[in-house]
């Protein structure tokens, strides 16, 4: 199921519930480390920004696009 809000996307999947936000990489203003490859998004590359729903927000992670869409294929490698 995926509902859109404000911009976020709230996603349900195999690995459970995820709130997502796509960051143009206009607006990528940092570098991040992607979970998913555990290589460096650098700035000015757009991404995904991840969440559970629940929570204080301290989990959220960001993302290479690809990595996130192919999350439930791949082991994490924080």
């Amino acid at each position: 199921m995926l509902r859109v809000t404000g911009g976020q996307r709230r996603e349900n999947g195999p690995d459970g519930e995820w709130v997502t936000r796509r960051i143009p990489g206009a607006s990528a203003n940092k570098s991040y480390r992607c979970p998913g490859c555990a290589q460096n998004i650098p700035v000015g590359m757009a991404h995904v920004v991840a969440w559970r729903p629940y929570g204080d927000g301290g989990d959220r992670r960001h993302w290479h696009s690809s990595c996130w869409d192919r999350r439930t294929r791949r082991s994490p490698r924080y």
